[in-house]
């Protein structure tokens, strides 16, 4: 009888985080609410989207090299794209050091043509269309239906659309780095969209995480 009344906690617990970690890739239903992989998770093996329009998998750029992954809103966002252009200031170093730097956003690949030619980011642009990789990694969130027709009416944004729901959904900002088995060495997301891992911090994060 004890046994069973010990085991039968020790089931729940278990049950538990199975249930926990089933739900890190859920769409969140705000920002605040995100459950982003941990350090130590694998990644999935998430299809994308170059900004060609070629159809690419996640693991075929992560298994070549370690990768400093970054998830931002779209071009559209003037945090994304100072965030991206200061990448420039350790793109070299972080070379040296082996890496690549991918960036996944929820926009087309056409937008991200189009952003190739407005900045001339040497980072690679990935497109995440179905949104695999964002609900994959856990930093994907709902946004409200004012703020949808408010990011289209006001500045004539059109946010990626989830089809099982018809709502908007956009990734918390968000650095990962992986290894070239697709294991999570570090991890950075904030909800605050207007906060980002400033270049030097990032940095000495992946100088670490080798």
């Amino acid at each position: 009888m004890f046994y069973t009344r010990l085991a039968m906690p020790i089931l729940l617990c278990l049950l538990s985080l199975q249930v926990s970690a089933l739900d890190r890739t859920r769409i969140a239903d705000n920002a605040e609410d995100v459950t982003p992989l941990l350090v130590g998770q694998s990644t999935p093996n998430s299809k994308l989207q170059t900004a060609d329009g070629s159809p690419v998998s996640l693991k075929a750029f992560t298994m070549q090299k370690p990768t400093v992954l970054i998830f931002y809103r779209g071009g559209w966002c003037p945090y994304c794209t100072r965030q991206l252009a200061g990448l420039k200031d350790i793109e070299v170093q972080l070379d040296e050091l082996g890496y690549q730097i991918l960036a996944i956003s929820p926009e087309t690949p056409a937008q991200l043509q189009e952003q190739k030619l407005q900045t001339q980011f040497t980072v690679q642009l990935l497109s995440d269309p179905e949104l695999e990789a964002i609900s994959g990694f856990g930093v994907g969130f709902y946004v409200p239906n004012e703020t949808r027709s408010k990011y289209k009416n006001k500045w004539d944004i059109n946010l990626n659309i989830e089809e099982r729901t018809d709502k908007a959904v956009l990734p918390a900002p968000a650095v990962f780095i992986l290894d070239q088995k697709g294991v999570v060495k570090f991890s950075y997301v904030n909800p605050n969209y207007k906060e980002r891992l400033s270049p030097e911090l990032l940095f000495q994060a992946a100088k670490l995480s080798l």
